[in-house]
């Protein structure tokens, strides 16, 4: 049995205008703080709209059981992160918010542990895929993410090209965020199951209401 992680302190409550629209994003991982899960959702949304010198980027995020994924991955380069203290590497830190938009450029994925620092930057993901079913139309970075979080029971985050976010918890897709609305009209869902929307007035999420079975994701 996969231990759980506690939340090791509690930390201020941040504004935040769409904590209520990610709450129904992953309840089951009762070991995540919902102010750091709301906070990197964000920073993950904020990417996907912004992109960076004018074009969409892609990244992966994972948070929570950092040690296992640290053992589950290996450095792509030297990580920049690398020897800064912890209290500049935490996710509710804006110069580090703007420090993660610039690495988001290069490959590999950004490991947080379970109180939101981030330990590690640029990693390869090296777990098998072997027991993870993924829909037509993703790619590697989606593979990658659903694996680890089934390997490990992190969290992973991808901000696709397509400037879409997608949560993966147990190996399984757990929600799609789609920060653009013109999206909507053109966007073909790869969550399996029954499925809830919510959303703001410029953003819509839309979560799986358990983990799909075997055949749903076949």
């Amino acid at each position: 049995m996969k231990r759980r992680l506690a939340c090791k302190r509690h930390f201020p409550m941040m504004v935040n205008d769409m904590s209520e629209t990610f709450h129904h994003i992953c309840p089951d991982a009762t070991w995540c703080s919902r102010i750091l899960l709301d906070s990197l959702l964000e920073l993950a949304v904020e990417i996907a709209r912004e992109g960076r010198e004018g074009r969409h980027v892609g990244t992966l995020f994972t948070m929570g059981f950092a040690d296992l994924v640290l053992q589950n991955s290996r450095p792509l380069i030297l990580d920049p992160l690398a020897a800064h203290p912890r209290h500049a590497r935490h996710i509710t830190d804006p110069n580090l918010r703007g420090t993660i938009k610039e690495l988001a450029q290069l490959d590999g994925a950004f490991i947080l542990d379970d109180v939101g620092t981030v330990l590690a930057a640029c990693r390869y993901l090296d777990t098998s895929s072997k027991a993870v079913e993924m829909a037509f139309g993703l790619g590697s970075r989606h593979l990658a993410a659903a694996s680890i979080s089934k390997e490990t029971n992190a969290i992973a985050i991808v901000v696709s090209e397509s400037a879409v976010v997608r949560v993966f918890y147990e190996g399984h897709l757990q929600a799609e965020i789609l920060p653009e609305l013109w999206l909507l009209s053109r966007h073909s869902l790869h969550l399996r199951g029954r499925i809830q929307q919510h959303g703001s007035p410029d953003l819509r999420v839309f979560t799986t209401e358990e983990t799909p079975s075997a055949e749903q994701t076949s």
